[in-house]
């Protein structure tokens, strides 16, 4: 199947630092983000030749500083990963969900999901993220048909009728039949493609950190919805917990300035005794909360991924997933038309992904702009009646359930990694 490794191209350091060499791949993809690289490790596993540029290095990405919050891996998200074979590498660090309880500010009535319910599935996985980014690059250095470049920069991505160029800072040049923007939210690759973007603020700040506490969590993911936004917290290994916290942008920037004891108190009282008292562990960090919905995710030779086609508020925990289904939508798309000859950057390929695509991304980005403007409304008789809903799925075993399998991401038409099948 392999078009193209890129060992056979590389020169020795000194041609290259006199006339750098073009190189050549199926694949080129710009951003070595979470999608990013999890797209080069599922067509590099079947031995496809991809080239992934990234502005950062290897270490700086895979540092705990540059990274401190947890991904929810759905169990359709699970079963992508292992079909990759990345699992096997994540197993060990991940933390089985058993349950999730949802519960709107200080009322008693509550949802809770119970893994039992639907058999002995966790779920889904908490994992955080700098464990995702190591296993990644440990993955691809032992596949012989990728290369990652980082630091290294794309100035210009030309986009032909029978093949891709991405043109570096350094003068290197990369053809591809296919390019595929995974640089992030602003994503200037699709910027520059002249693709536009549906976005906003939400005016919230995502505060983010990591706490031991003296109540074990067993395995139980919490989220409270408060006026400002939704309250998260995630089980971890050990008896640990990931919070994530949305506030308005001035409350978050304060008790972003709180010292560590203060700063677990407000979590602590926003949260309750569930899991007693808390220490933080380690650092904090903010991200402020927008949504971007691209109006279309593909153009001439090009596809958008993850956060550069979508990116949504975090009330759910789906961003990762939402790009996870990308990758194993794209990877599979592109592995079948080269399967039968084809071109996979042509138009029928890339029209193909995006038809399979663009109704599950619509549909979340549009169901967690709902929920959180429904849970962030302090009108009481909304209050009451979303209070009251909650209560009622939660007395309804058949949507219930189902709500369940949507969640773990294991319903609607899914590819074949999502749904434990080889690639």
């Amino acid at each position: 199947m392999t078009l193209y490794r890129p060992e056979q191209d590389r020169p020795d350091a000194a041609k290259q630092w006199k006339a750098p060499a073009p190189l050549k791949s199926d694949v080129v993809i710009v951003g070595g983000g979470m999608a990013g690289l999890t797209l080069a490790a599922a067509l590099g596993g079947v031995g496809l030749g991809v080239v992934v540029v990234d502005t950062q290095a290897e270490e700086v990405k895979t540092a705990a500083p540059y990274d401190g919050r947890t991904s929810a891996i759905a169990h359709g998200s699970m079963r992508v990963l292992k079909g990759i074979g990345l699992w096997q590498r994540l197993a060990g660090e991940a933390e089985p969900i058993l349950d999730i309880r949802v519960s709107d500010g200080g009322s008693r009535l509550f949802l809770h999901y119970d893994h039992r319910d639907i058999g002995n599935d966790p779920l889904g996985y908490i994992v955080e993220n700098t464990a995702i980014r190591r296993a990644l690059h440990a993955h691809l250095a032992g596949l012989p048909s990728v290369r990652v470049l980082a630091p290294a920069r794309v100035t210009a991505l030309d986009r032909s009728r029978n093949f891709a160029r991405a043109t570096l800072e350094d003068g290197r040049t990369i053809s591809a039949a296919l390019a595929v923007a995974a640089d992030g939210r602003s994503s200037p690759t699709r910027r520059a493609a002249g693709i536009a973007v549906t976005q906003w603020r939400y005016g919230q700040t995502s505060l983010v950190c990591t706490v031991a506490h003296e109540t074990p969590h067993r395995g139980v993911a919490h989220e409270r919805f408060l006026p400002a936004g939704p309250l998260a917290v995630l089980p971890m290994r050990g008896q640990r917990s990931s919070i994530v916290w949305s506030e308005h942008d001035d409350v978050a920037a304060a008790a972003f300035a709180l010292d560590d004891r203060a700063f677990t108190a407000e979590i602590e009282r926003r949260f309750g005794p569930w899991l007693g008292s808390m220490i933080l562990v380690g650092g904090r960090w903010r991200y402020p909360l927008a949504l971007a919905h691209a109006e279309r995710y593909v153009a001439d030779r090009l596809a958008l991924l993850g956060d550069a086609a979508h990116a949504i508020h975090p009330i759910a925990g789906q961003g990762f997933n939402l790009g996870l289904r990308d990758v194993a939508v794209l990877a599979e798309v592109v592995v079948d038309a080269i399967r039968l000859g084809l071109d996979p950057g042509d138009a029928q390929a890339l029209a193909r992904y995006e038809r399979w695509r663009s109704f599950d991304s619509m549909a979340l980005v549009a169901a967690t702009d709902a929920l959180n403007r429904l849970f962030s409304a302090g009108f009481p008789p909304l209050r009451l009646a979303r209070t009251l809903g909650l209560a009622m799925v939660d007395r309804l075993p058949p949507l219930k359930r189902f709500f369940m399998r949507d969640a773990m991401g294991v319903v609607g038409d899914l590819p074949r990694l999502a749904r434990g099948e080889a690639l």
